[in-house]
């Protein structure tokens, strides 16, 4: 899919950010649908599977973490990926926004620039994922072309990044990932900068995968592997 048939939703209730967002979106070739509101946002999507969306945390109604947390639980649109917006620099809200599932995090002021760049890497490494691979661990069944995460014959909602987490760590089951690496994988140079980004995600993925998550397993002072 080219940059010009791909849908990136932005919700902001600041006009100017939406403005210059919109703009820089579609100068690079996407297909910009930009909201001030959050009923106008949540009307698109009944009929839109946008390719990625940029959610702006500090909004009237219902903020960016909870509407990020209810687009983790829609079956439709589990797997878009979510870059979150704030106009505050702490630690703790940007761990609140990878808790709730949000692939990548923007303090403002920030270049739009770099946030198409952050976009365009997301996009990148989901088309650069294996299509045809599909890999099996006992009742855990994980589907590199749909996707798809499964244990015991049940879906688990899994969000972009953390699906990519478990397709790198189960990809080369037994290796073992340094926290660096890991970031390298799934943010490139444009990674957030923070120490516990990796052990959230990890936390995460252990939680949902139930009594599969023992197979990814801390290595002391190194990083990750996935054992089996």
């Amino acid at each position: 899919m080219t940059d010009e048939e791909r849908i990136v939703m932005v919700l902001d209730d600041e006009n100017d950010v939406l403005e210059l967002v919109g703009l820089h979106l579609r100068k690079a070739g996407f297909r910009a649908l930009t909201f001030n509101n959050v009923p106008d946002f949540w009307h698109e999507l009944e009929t839109t599977t946008p390719a990625l969306i940029v959610l702006d945390i500090m909004l009237p109604v219902e903020n960016g973490l909870i509407i990020c947390e209810k687009l983790r639980q829609s079956e439709r649109h589990k797997h878009v990926p979510v870059i979150m917006l704030t106009a505050l620099d702490r630690e703790l809200e940007r761990i609140d926004g990878l808790d709730t599932g949000a692939d990548d995090y923007m303090t403002k002021p920030f270049s739009p620039g770099e946030l198409v760049a952050r976009i365009r890497a997301i996009l990148r490494r989901m088309d650069e994922a294996p299509h045809s691979d599909v890999l099996d661990f006992g009742e855990l069944h994980i589907d590199l072309t749909s996707y798809e995460v499964s244990l015991k014959k049940r879906a688990v909602p899994l969000t972009a990044t953390e699906f990519r987490l478990l397709s790198l760590l189960a990809g080369k089951k037994g290796r073992v990932y340094t926290r660096e690496q890991i970031l390298d994988y799934l943010w490139g140079d444009r990674k957030i900068v923070i120490d516990r980004t990796v052990d959230v995600h990890i936390k995460n993925l252990r939680e949902k995968l139930g009594e599969a998550g023992k197979c990814i397993r801390n290595v002391r002072g190194i990083g990750y592997k996935f054992s089996f």
